[in-house]
């Protein structure tokens, strides 16, 4: 090393960091190495370029826990969560999480479940279990040519689809409608059949925050085991819903208190407060996860069964869910809940006020959000809003266009989230007008938007 590099080096040291002029490592494995502060200040500064979570009001997923709740995160990422016979505490922590959740949800009795990733991973177990149920209920080997089914509304998150792909089954795709974003009874009932593995059902769509009809799905699927002896379980998609519902309409059945609800997934990252990635599957009986779907092993010191996607897994999140459940009880989520829906409220009412917009389905059970759309032609549209909003004040209030048969209706949804104070929504409300009235001086910010064909918001 000649000196001026040594120089180059020492100034780093003590001025700063020593990529503040050169290209960071980013296209080949670096030679050699780098000193732990350098490292740490590369990442940081990168990531400064990111968004700022509390104006992010597009995600459902938890950006803040407390501090006693990021400390214990903090001392367990280094534990295996499949590591049972090293770490047996963790694995009884998860089973108390699933005893306190399926006791959330009103299981009639002992059950069973797991923790995941996320709700994806529990909606692909809960729907393999459906599968092989069915194979079971029909006498059938993976071998018969009989195709399986599976009936679900278009509000329903990709993963469903995925799913179907994934695993050779035929989604039933129920269309939505301008004005009518969610799925029924009525809807359901032409595409049932003997091949139809399950029906599901979202409480808490990304689109609009609502709920299917779960209650009259449900009455359905009775009526059709009593009538046509056909036995089609109900898989309810409580990613976002599962645990706002129980907090802020507790006598509103949609849980284990239905017969035909066999397994519900529910995403702790979400309105479970945790950071990701922890989501829960929990059955209504012992029964309802397919036996073939679980495996036994033996390799890690300790003979255990596991029927997850993932193996290996950390624990953090894990400890901090039961932390959350503990730390809140149903007291604790009732009044987190219930300040995220006074603030939505608060959010409808003056954008109500504004006379430019129209609120979708307030006067119904709802995720506390806001989902709302232009009352008429302005000369500009939703993206246009969007835009202006992250444009001039940072504020992330996503423009999306809705699923099939409804594609053609584009709203904007704001989240409103534990960490938005009042001040937060009178100062967005404010903003959301001010973009507003620049965009009637100026006309749309983006023309080509209004043709662009958007799939949805995304989780």
């Amino acid at each position: 090393m000649d000196e001026h590099t040594r120089s180059s080096h020492a100034d780093s040291d003590l001025f700063g960091n020593r990529f503040a002029t050169r290209e960071v490592p980013s296209r080949t494995f670096p030679a050699s190495g780098m000193s732990a502060l350098d490292a740490m200040r590369l990442v940081s500064q990168d990531l400064a370029l990111e968004g700022d979570p509390a104006r992010n009001l597009a995600t459902f997923v938890t950006t803040w826990m407390e501090p006693e709740a990021q400390r214990l995160i903090a001392t367990n990422l280094h534990r295996n969560f499949i590591d049972h016979a090293e770490y047996p505490r963790t694995a009884e922590i998860e089973q108390r999480c699933i005893r306190m959740l399926a006791d959330l949800f009103h299981a009639p009795g002992p059950t069973t479940g797991a923790r995941t990733q996320g709700s994806s991973e529990a909606i692909m177990l809960g729907a393999m279990s459906l599968k092989w149920n069915w194979r079971q209920r029909r006498g059938l080997d993976r071998d018969s040519p009989q195709a399986p089914n599976l009936v679900f509304g278009g509000d329903v998150h990709v993963v469903w689809e995925k799913f179907c792909r994934y695993f050779d089954v035929e989604p039933r795709i129920v269309p939505l409608q301008p004005g009518k974003y969610t799925i029924g009874p009525e809807d359901v009932e032409p595409h049932l059949d003997e091949n139809t593995i399950g029906v599901a059902a979202v409480l808490g769509t990304t689109f609009t925050g609502h709920k299917d009809d779960i209650t009259g799905i449900n009455d359905l699927l009775v009526r059709v085991k009593s009538e046509r002896g056909l036995d089609i379980p109900l898989h309810v998609d409580a990613a976002s819903g599962g645990f706002v519902w129980p907090f802020l309409y507790p006598d509103s059945a949609w849980d284990f208190r239905l017969e035909q609800v066999r397994s519900i997934n529910v995403s702790g990252h979400k309105f479970g407060l945790v950071y990701p990635g922890i989501g829960w599957l929990i059955f209504r009986e012992r029964a309802d996860l397919a036996q073939d779907l679980v495996f036994t092993e033996n390799y890690l010191g300790k003979t255990d069964e596991t029927f997850t996607l993932n193996f290996s897994t950390g624990s953090a999140m894990l400890l901090a869910q039961y932390y959350n459940l503990v730390r809140y009880g149903r007291a604790g989520y009732r009044y987190v809940m219930t300040n995220m829906q006074t603030n939505a409220q608060a959010l409808a009412e003056q954008l109500k006020a504004m006379g430019r917009f129209e609120i979708i389905g307030e006067d119904e059970e709802q995720l506390p959000l806001v989902a709302f759309r232009l009352a008429g032609d302005p000369g500009y549209d939703e993206f246009d809003i969007a835009w202006q909003l992250s444009a001039e004040r940072g504020w992330m209030v996503p423009a999306y266009t809705l699923p099939p048969d409804a594609h053609e209706v584009t709203i904007m949804r704001a989240l409103v989230k534990e960490t938005m104070s009042r001040e937060h929504v009178d100062t967005l409300a404010r903003d959301i007008d001010q973009a507003c009235g620049t965009l009637d001086k100026k006309g749309s910010a983006h023309a080509s938007e209004r043709r662009k064909v958007v799939t949805g918001p995304g989780h």
